[in-house]
C-alpha cells in the first residue's frame, strides 16, 4: 500500500512469514477511508498487487440493512424441487451440477438461490434449516432489489470507480455470499479454490473486469477469509482485479462470513465474450454504474 498508508496491526488476518509473490497469503494491507476518497497514491499499488482493501467503506448500519433485507428475501424463498441446485467452484462439479440446468444459466438477470452440498435428501427436501443451506444468491440483486441497487450505485461506489479511471463501467452481476458455518461431520461449506474472475467473466482485452467484495461480517482465518496472490473486517471493501488469483478456505467456525459482491466491466472499447455463461438479456442489459 506504500509507506504513507496506514497498516492495521490489529488485523485478525494474521500475516504468515515468508509469503511473497507467487504464494497464497491472506490480504493484510488496509487503507482507512474517511469522508472522501483519495486513491491516487494507491492506484498504482492496486494495479501491481491486483487487490486493495478499503476499511470502513460501509457503515455498520449499511451492513445491517443488507443483512436484514437478505433475511427477508430468504424468508420468502420458494425454490421448486427440480431447481434446488448445489453451487460449486470445482470445474467438473460445476458443469455437472449447473451447466446442465437452465436454472443457473438463466440466472444472470434474476434473483435465484444456490445451495451448499449435502443439504438435500434424495427427494430434494432440506436436511438443515433452509436459511443455513444457501451458498449464495445471484445474480441480479443490483437490478431488482432496491437496497442492493442503492449500495451498488451509491455515490461512494461511483466516486471510487471514477478514481480508478473507469469511463463507462457497467454492472455485470451481483451475489450475496453466505459462507455458512460448519455444519459438523462431513458437511460444511467447501473451500473456494484459487481462481481468476477473468476466467469466468472473459473480456477482450483482459483486465476490464473489477470485483467489489464487501464484508458484511468479520472475515477471519477461522471462517474463510479471502486470500490472494500476492500478500477484513466488517464494512471493508476489497477491490479485486479480474486477473488476480484469489481463494477462500472452508469455514470451520460457528459463525457465518456474509459478503455482498458485484463485478464491474469497463465497457469502453471492451468486447464481452459470447462464450461467457453470463450474458446480458433484452430484459436486463448490463446497467451503467453512473446513473
Amino acid at each position: 500500500m506504500g509507506q504513507s498508508n496506514e497498516r492495521d496491526a490489529r488485523s485478525c488476518l494474521q500475516t504468515a512469514s515468508g509469503l511473497g509473490r507467487g504464494q497464497i497469503s491472506p490480504h493484510e494491507g488496509r487503507l482507512r477511508v474517511g469522508g472522501s476518497l483519495s486513491l491516487l497514491p494507491v492506484c498504482l499499488q492496486f494495479q501491481e498487487d491486483g487487490f486493495l482493501v478499503l476499511e470502513g467503506f460501509l457503515s455498520a448500519d449499511e451492513c445491517e440493512a443488507m443483512q436484514r433485507r437478505i433475511g427477508e428475501i430468504v424468508a420468502k424463498m420458494d425454490v421448486p424441487l427440480h431447481c434446488r441446485t448445489e453451487f460449486s467452484t470445482q470445474e467438473e462439479e460445476q458443469l455437472h451440477a449447473q451447466g446442465s440446468t437452465d436454472y443457473f444459466l438463466s440466472s444472470g438477470d434474476k434473483i435465484r438461490f444456490f445451495f451448499e452440498k449435502g443439504v438435500f435428501d434424495k427427494q430434494g427436501n432440506f436436511l438443515v434449516p433452509p436459511e443455513k443451506s444457501i451458498n449464495k444468491i445471484g445474480h441480479a440483486l443490483h437490478a431488482h432489489d432496491p437496497i442492493f441497487r442503492c449500495v451498488t450505485h451509491s455515490p461512494k461506489v461511483q466516486a471510487l470507480a471514477r478514481s480508478l479511471g473507469l469511463q463507462m463501467p457497467v454492472v455485470v452481476q451481483s451475489m450475496y455470499i453466505f459462507k455458512q458455518p460448519h455444519f459438523g461431520g462431513e458437511g460444511g461449506p467447501a473451500a473456494v479454490t484459487p481462481h481468476q474472475d477473468a476466467s469466468f467473466l472473459y473480456t477482450e482485452p483482459l483486465g476490464r473486469v473489477l470485483g467489489l467484495w464487501i464484508a458484511l461480517e468479520d472475515a477471519m482465518l477461522e471462517n474463510g477469509c479471502l486470500w490472494f496472490i500476492p500478500g477484513s473486517h466488517r464494512g471493508a471493501l476489497v477491490l479485486i482485479h479480474g486477473e488476480v488469483v484469489h481463494k477462500s478456505e472452508r469455514n470451520f467456525s460457528d459463525r457465518s462470513r456474509q459478503a455482498y459482491t458485484f463485478h464491474l466491466m469497463e465497457a469502453a472499447g471492451t468486447v464481452w465474450s459470447p462464450d461467457n455463461w453470463l450474458q446480458p438479456t433484452p430484459e436486463l442489459p448490463f446497467p451503467p454504474l453512473y446513473i
